[in-house]
């Protein structure tokens, strides 16, 4: 058959699912069907040593064979191998409701690009969910995607969704494990697809055997994801506080001892603002090197601060604000040496010393991070 020739396929991840497959497919089937919609089931089996992949063949399933471990594998696999329009994905444990898919299709056909099931507004069956991931884990990291990515999405990590296929395949999905129901979301939503959530009932799996996620292992790795795309909350917001915290706290000591409501602000104050303008600057450059790299390598979408850093900020001109900077230490080591040497190597007064010392010492880390980020940045936009 040619591509698009079905107007649904339904793709189901399968790793020694013998147990709850045939109820799984049955009900895919019945809902084609009830739906009155031409479609394929296809089950995307990740090595089975059971007999999933016997039954599937059975029931008339389409089976695909992802020899590569993983959940986020699995489910590319029967992506690319799918030839409907549009895509259900849902699990073989037996614990959605793939016997009714109507909203989905009412949803895809009015437009919507990503179709999210929340098990929170459908209702979880007594047991059906870990405490853990019910009260602590899917809230939290939740949570965490909404306020990064500023998407309407209250449950993150649904194992039963829809799409339309093209939009999805374009979105470049790499995740291999199950931090890939986050790669979807996320990755629709900064590609701006159209998203819209429908409520769903999580029902007790139809397994005896334990599931294949790992509580604290997945979440870890879904936690990760998030942050990793976003440089913005990850690097730049870090390093915009830990410069303003630098920058006050310089001016507030570098002419000597201040006292603010009784509080004394010395010279350790002063080396501790110094050591957060260092770090903040570096953070920054991990920023901006962060989303080089990202977009570069089709992880993040192009933005628009984005082309015009790079249009304005050249390898030349890193190298060289990162030089005038390297210059400026030199200067500041050559003054000290001279006014040492006036008082013939004698100890020189902390109070002034020190902090034009500090004040060296900014200048020469942030030049050297300044030239060799500017490499880098040339290498990667390469």
């Amino acid at each position: 058959m040619k591509q698009d020739e079905f107007e649904l396929s339904i793709v189901i991840p399968c790793l020694n699912e013998e147990e709850a497959l045939t109820q799984v497919l049955q009900k895919s089937f019945k809902s084609l069907s009830d739906c009155n919609v031409l479609g394929e089931v296809i089950v995307a089996d990740n090595g089975s040593l059971d007999s999933s992949r016997e039954i599937a063949l059975q029931l008339g399933a389409r089976v695909v064979d992802v020899p590569i471990k993983g959940y986020g594998v699995a489910l590319m696999g029967g992506f690319k191998s799918a030839r409907g329009k549009y895509i259900v994905m849902g699990d073989a444990d037996d614990s959605y409701s793939l016997d009714d898919l109507s909203g989905f299709i009412e949803k895809l056909r009015a437009g919507f690009d990503l179709v999210m099931r929340n098990r929170f507004l459908g209702g979880i069956e007594e047991g059906a969910m870990p405490f853990l991931h019910k009260y602590l884990g899917n809230p939290v990291l939740s949570a965490i995607g909404r306020r990064l990515f500023r998407v309407r999405v209250g449950d993150f990590h649904c194992g039963l969704s829809a799409f339309k296929r093209e939009k999805m395949l374009g979105l470049g999905l790499r995740s291999e494990g199950m931090e890939f129901a986050s790669e979807m979301v996320v990755k629709a939503a900064l590609n701006n697809l159209r998203i819209v959530e429908i409520p769903t009932r999580l029902s007790k799996d139809g397994r005896s055997r334990g599931p294949h996620l790992r509580t604290w292992h997945d979440g870890w790795r879904h936690l990760i994801f998030l942050l990793a795309a976003s440089p913005r909350w990850l690097f730049l917001y870090p390093s915009v506080f830990l410069l303003a915290i630098g920058a006050v706290g310089v001016f507030l000591t570098f002419s000597g001892d201040v006292s603010i409501a009784g509080i004394a602000i010395s010279l350790n104050a002063f080396f501790v603002s110094i050591a957060c303008l260092i770090s903040g600057i570096q953070i920054l450059l991990l920023s901006i090197l962060a989303r080089v790299f990202s977009t570069k390598h089709g992880f993040l979408p192009e933005s628009r601060n984005l082309n015009l850093f790079e249009k304005f900020f050249k390898l030349e001109i890193g190298i060289l604000f990162g030089v005038l900077l390297l210059v400026f230490s030199f200067c500041g080591f050559f003054y000290l040496l001279t006014d040492w040497t006036g008082t013939y190597f004698e100890s020189l007064s902390p109070a002034s010393s020190l902090r034009v010392t500090g004040i060296v010492i900014l200048a020469l880390s942030v030049g050297i991070q300044l030239v060799f980020a500017s490499f880098f940045a040339a290498l990667i936009q390469v």
